[in-house]
């Protein structure tokens, strides 16, 4: 989790689709050093988003909670 309060995730296997818990968070694109700016994204009503800078597809699924992913690997992790 980011010190603003939102989950980070990201896509570095490249999976089309990436289910999550919550419906605000923030997009990494990848793992450093070739990450794009993480950003804000929020769902609102709907239960998809792409991420406008890689195009990664994130859909809601309730059954996660606010820290899980599947593919699980796609939760970023600030060591």
């Amino acid at each position: 989790m980011a010190g603003d309060g939102y989950t980070k995730f990201k896509n570095d296997r490249g999976v089309q689709e990436i289910r999550i818990g919550v419906k605000a968070f923030k997009c990494a694109g990848v793992s450093a050093p070739h990450d794009h700016p993480h950003i804000y994204l929020n769902m609102g009503a709907a239960d998809t988003i792409l991420c406008p800078y890689c195009a990664a597809s994130f859909r809601y699924d309730p059954r996660l909670g606010a820290l899980e992913a599947d593919p699980p690997d796609s939760l970023f992790k600030i060591n």
